[in-house]
C-alpha cells in the first residue's frame, strides 16, 4: 500500500469519526416541536409580569381587608406597679385631727401603687368614612384585575410575535442551508468545466463568491435563530438549551379581517385599559366623599374597667364604666378644603385620561387592522413572487445551459428565487402576528 492509499484511508476514517459525532451531537439536540396553543400556555404560566400583576391584586384585597379591620371594636390592656418613696412632709396648717400639741395624727406610710385599666371602642358612625372608603377599596381591587388582564393579554402578544420570530428564523436557516448546497454543487460543477477549459476563470470566481456570500448569509441566519430561541425558551420558562421548532401548521389558516368600525366597537366594550379607567372613576368619587367625612361628627359606644390598689389608701376593684362619645372637629370646616379639592382633581384627571385612552383605541384599532390587511395581501403577492421567481430561474437556466446569459444573470435568477421563498415564509408568520395585535387592540386575544 503507498503513502497516499494510506492518507486517503486516514481521511476517510476521521471523516467517518466527524460524521458519527456530528449524528450524536444532532440527536442530543434533537428541536421540540412546539405548537403556538402551548407556547401560549406555557408563556402565561411562566410570565414574571403576570406574577407581578397578581401581587398588585393581593395588596388591592389587603387594602379592603384593612378598611374591614377598622370598622372592628378596639381595645386595650394596661397595667402599671409604682415603687413609692416616703416623702418628708411638713405640713404648716393645722388638719383635723391633730392632737393637742399640734402634731398629726400620723400620715399614712405608702410605699407602692397598683393599677390596672382596660377599654374597649366601637365607631358607630365616622361621617361615612367607612361605607366609602370600603366602596373605593373595592373598586381599586377591580381596577387591579383588569390591569392583570391586560397585561395577560400582552403577554400573549408578545408570545405570538416571539413564535412568529421564531418560526421566520428556522425558515430562513432551512432555505439558506438548502441554497448553499445548490451553491456548492454549483461551484463543482463549474470547476470540473474550467479545467476542462469549458468555463471562464472568472465565472468560477463568481460562483464561489456568491457560494461565500450564501455562507455568510447562513451565519446571520443561524445567529438570529440562536437568539430567538433563547428569548422564546425565557418566555417558555425552558432551559437555555433547549432546541425549540416551530409549528409550520399554525401559520397555515387566517382570517378574515372584517370591519374597522366593527373592531373599534368591539374595543370600547372589551378593551381592560378603557374598562379599569372607568372602575377608577368610581373609585375617585367614593374618595371624594371619603375626605369630606371630616366635615361630620364622629360618634363611638366605649367600654372600660378600672381596677386600683394603693396599700394602706384606698382599693378600687371594679371600677367599670359604658357610653356613647360624641366628637365633632369644628377646625375640619376650614382645613378639609385642600384634602377635597385634591380628591376632585384626581377624578378630573381620570375623566381626561379616558379621553386619551379613546384616542389610543382609535389609532391603535385601525393600525393593526390596516396592517393585518396588508399582511394578507402581502402573502398572495409573495406568493406569485416565488413562482415568478421559479419561472425565471428555469428559463434563466436554460439559456445560460445555450450560453444565451451570463453567469452573473445565472446567480442574480437563483438569489431571487431564494430571497422570495424566504419573503413568502415570513409573510405567513407576519400575517399571524398582525391579526393576534389586532385580536389584542380589541381586547379580544383570549
Amino acid at each position: 500500500m503507498n503513502t497516499t492509499s494510506r492518507i486517503r484511508r486516514m481521511v476517510s476514517l476521521a471523516t467517518g469519526i466527524v460524521w458519527v459525532a456530528v449524528a450524536g451531537h444532532s440527536h442530543a439536540q434533537s428541536a421540540r416541536t412546539i405548537k403556538l396553543e402551548e407556547a401560549i400556555t406555557m408563556s402565561l404560566q411562566n410570565s414574571k409580569q403576570l406574577k407581578l400583576s397578581q401581587s398588585n391584586i393581593d395588596l388591592a384585597g389587603l387594602g379592603i381587608r384593612q378598611v374591614k379591620e377598622n370598622q372592628l371594636p378596639s381595645f386595650s390592656v394596661s397595667g402599671s406597679y409604682l415603687r413609692v418613696n416616703s416623702p418628708n412632709v411638713n405640713l404648716k396648717i393645722k388638719q383635723e385631727g391633730n392632737d393637742s400639741t399640734g402634731n398629726s395624727g400620723g400620715m399614712p406610710n405608702v410605699h407602692q401603687a397598683m393599677y390596672g385599666m382596660a377599654s374597649a371602642s366601637m365607631p358607630l358612625f365616622s361621617g361615612f368614612r367607612f361605607k366609602y372608603g370600603l366602596e373605593s377599596a373595592r373598586y381599586v381591587e377591580q381596577a387591579a384585575k383588569l390591569d392583570a388582564d391586560n397585561d395577560r393579554e400582552a403577554v400573549i402578544q408578545n408570545t405570538v410575535a416571539a413564535y412568529g420570530n421564531l418560526y421566520k428564523a428556522q425558515k430562513a436557516v432551512d432555505l439558506v442551508t438548502e441554497n448553499l448546497a445548490s451553491e456548492r454543487e454549483r461551484v463543482q460543477e463549474f470547476t470540473n468545466r474550467e479545467k476542462n477549459g469549458m468555463l471562464a476563470r472568472n465565472d468560477l470566481m463568481k460562483a464561489k463568491l456568491q457560494e461565500s456570500n450564501v455562507e455568510l448569509a447562513l451565519l446571520n441566519a443561524q445567529n438570529d435563530l440562536k437568539i430567538t430561541t433563547i428569548n422564546m425558551n425565557l418566555l417558555l420558562g425552558l432551559p437555555e438549551e433547549t432546541v425549540l421548532e416551530a409549528d409550520a401548521n399554525s401559520f397555515a389558516a387566517l382570517k378574515e379581517e372584517g370591519n374597522a368600525a366593527e373592531w373599534e366597537q368591539t374595543a370600547l366594550s372589551h378593551r381592560k385599559d378603557f374598562a379599569a379607567n372607568g372602575i377608577r372613576q368610581k373609585a375617585a368619587d367614593s374618595d371624594i366623599k371619603v375626605a369630606k367625612a371630616d366635615l361630620y361628627p364622629s360618634v363611638a359606644l366605649s367600654a372600660g374597667y378600672v381596677a386600683l390598689s394603693i396599700p394602706g389608701v384606698v382599693t378600687v376593684p371594679n371600677a367599670v364604666n359604658a357610653g356613647i362619645g360624641f366628637k365633632y372637629d369644628v377646625a375640619s370646616l376650614w382645613k378639609s378644603g385642600a384634602k377635597i379639592a385634591q380628591a376632585r382633581t384626581k377624578a378630573y384627571q381620570l375623566k381626561t385620561n379616558e379621553q386619551i385612552i379613546l384616542d389610543k383605541i382609535h389609532l391603535e384599532v385601525n393600525t393593526a387592522y390596516y396592517n393585518y390587511v396588508l399582511s394578507k395581501r402581502k402573502i398572495d403577492v409573495y406568493a406569485k413572487a416565488v413562482e415568478q421567481a421559479n419561472e425565471n430561474y428555469r428559463i434563466t437556466k436554460n439559456k445560460y445551459d445555450n450560453s444565451l446569459v451570463t453567469t452573473t444573470e445565472l446567480l442574480d435568477a437563483d438569489v431571487a428565487q431564494v430571497q422570495s421563498r424566504i419573503d413568502y415564509e415570513a409573510a405567513k408568520a407576519d400575517a399571524v402576528v398582525a391579526y393576534k395585535k389586532l385580536e389584542q387592540t380589541a381586547g379580544v386575544i383570549n
